[in-house]
């Protein structure tokens, strides 16, 4: 006999907080944390303001005002006054506040003592649950674009729930978000980045004592990525992402295409757990009690759920992954990872101009071939294509279309001094990677510069008029393909190729890699 479950009581909502619900969805402020004893609940919710009134007729200058319409002096002109939020997708979240659902008293209140220049959010529970962690935004100099901006000042605080005293744990000019306090409560590990510059860009792994308050940086920067580590790209770790052992920790970020990793905090160490196992993208959704559960999916290939059991320490690889649910890899659509190294220019020397970087080429059924290509730089400007499935783009090698998905120079996963190489380059350097891609990609693949070539780009990316360049030069360089190909019976080969006017030049290596020159 099923045992039916309690129900709870609506809740008065406090004046002051708007009932719209919690942040726990997505978003810089998403918070949903249950206390250790499972008796609290902590989220985010918002302070109200009065609703604008809507407008009516006689709001036009001059208009007569109906004689029974009677508003306060106060409030009149209320419908007009600007209200700072936090900008796109953040636009009805002016001032986040931290609330605690108490189950057993079946109460509702909004945490004091939190500094009214900050708005809070990603909070959790101490291990004695009498205090809590969060991350606090300062509302100066500006608040909007903080969905699209990593950069923002922000620091890790704690508040003591009897005192509402609170305390900044980690720098304080600088971006610190995602804590994650271990099995034991005794560390505090919390990605951490700069300043201004790139609007997103390469973090530091950094790791508080509870007791002493003394911080460390576990994983620094990574200026020029290795085969081992390129960096820590992404925004946020999973929620539970510590080892049993309260030494280790799993998270994945983009390393080319995205891989799972282990970090080591006392021997400052890093393993990759997917190392030797099928390229594609690997995320990590969680890690209990040593139990790893993650999905892997590919271009061709919807989200997989695996699972593993960690080893102990200094055993983990290799790593046997066991299938929870697969999934069928789409019929006949293949992909691979095209890389190039541009060299330096006369014109625009840079000091990073000659870094790596990558595309990803999705390729239809051979029997159709050859195929129009689909050209795809990506948005941000910093931002990535990593490996992971895209319904979108399968569709279309369904539909018979190549796709070729650009991770141009300021992509993320190649390393702080690739996304730098970007800045004041916008427009150029990633229409120029984009142009090399497809060249390569013309002489290399069963493509037909015929049937044509599609730009399909992310804003702001590949902005505007660095659209209009790209579509005029893609244009250019399938014809030049073809007149080449008329002209010598060798340039199909990949060998050599030169666009319209001289203007570049590029070649492919015995490696598979192709270099360029920009002039």
């Amino acid at each position: 006999m099923a045992v039916p479950m309690p129900v709870l009581p609506l809740l008065p909502v406090p004046q002051g907080l708007v009932a719209t619900g919690l942040l726990s969805c997505a978003g810089p402020f998403a918070c949903l944390a249950w206390s250790r004893s499972e008796t609290r609940l902590l989220y985010v919710g918002g302070e109200s303001r009065p609703k604008p009134r809507p407008p009516c007729p006689w709001d036009v200058l001059g208009a007569a005002r109906p004689a029974e319409e009677d508003e306060d002096e106060e409030s009149q002109g209320e419908q007009f006054v600007y209200h700072e939020d936090w900008g796109e997708a953040l636009s009805t979240r002016s001032i986040p506040v931290l609330c605690a659902l108490d189950l057993e008293s079946s109460s509702l209140s909004v945490l004091e003592g939190i500094p009214e220049h900050l708005s809070p959010g990603q909070a959790l529970w101490s291990l004695d649950d009498r205090s809590v962690v969060f991350v606090g935004w300062w509302h100066e100099p500006f608040r909007l674009g903080l969905s699209a901006c990593s950069n923002r000042r922000s620091g890790i605080f704690h508040l003591d729930l009897a005192s509402r005293q609170c305390e900044l744990l980690s720098a304080e000019h600088s971006s610190a978000c995602s804590p994650r306090l271990s099995p034991d409560g005794q560390l505090l590990l919390y990605l951490e980045g700069g300043l201004g510059g790139p609007h997103r860009q390469c973090l530091r792994l950094r790791m508080l004592t509870w007791q002493t308050r003394q911080s460390v940086t576990v994983l620094d920067v990574v200026q020029e990525p290795t085969e081992a580590f390129a960096g820590l790209y992404a925004e946020t770790v999973p929620l539970r992402c510590w080892a049993a052992d309260s030494r280790r920790a799993g998270l994945g970020t983009p390393q080319r295409s995205r891989d799972l990793l282990l970090v080591d905090t006392e021997a400052a160490t890093v393993t990759n757990l997917t190392a030797g196992l099928l390229e594609g993208c690997w995320e990590l959704l969680t890690l209990q009690w040593d139990l790893l559960v993650a999905t892997c999916s590919a271009p061709h290939r919807p989200p997989s759920l695996v699972v593993a059991v960690l080893p102990p320490a200094g055993q983990e690889l290799p790593l046997r992954w066991v299938p929870v649910e697969d999934a069928p890899a789409v019929p006949g659509v293949t992909w691979k990872t095209l890389t190039g190294r541009p060299p330096c220019s006369g014109q625009s020397p840079t000091t990073h101009s000659a870094q790596a970087f990558e595309a990803l080429l999705l390729n239809p059924p051979d029997s159709t071939a050859p195929h129009p290509l689909v050209v795809c730089p990506h948005g941000g400007p910093h931002a990535v294509f990593d490996a992971r499935w895209r319904p979108s783009m399968a569709a279309l090698c369904r539909l018979g279309f190549a796709v070729l998905l650009v991770n141009y120079r300021g992509s993320l996963g190649f390393g702080q001094a690739s996304i730098s190489s970007l800045l004041s380059h916008v427009g150029e350097q990633d229409v120029a990677d984009t142009q090399l891609a497809v060249e390569q990609a013309l002489r290399s693949e069963p493509l037909d510069p015929q049937r044509g070539l599609a730009p399909l780009a992310g804003t702001p990316g590949v902005g505007a008029c660095g659209q209009l360049t790209l579509g005029a030069q893609l244009i250019g360089a399938a014809a030049d393909v073809e007149a080449e190909g008329d002209a010598d019976t060798g340039a199909g080969s990949g060998d050599h190729a030169r666009t319209r006017g001289g203007q570049s030049q590029s070649s492919q290596g015995q490696d598979g890699t192709w270099v360029g020159v920009w002039g």
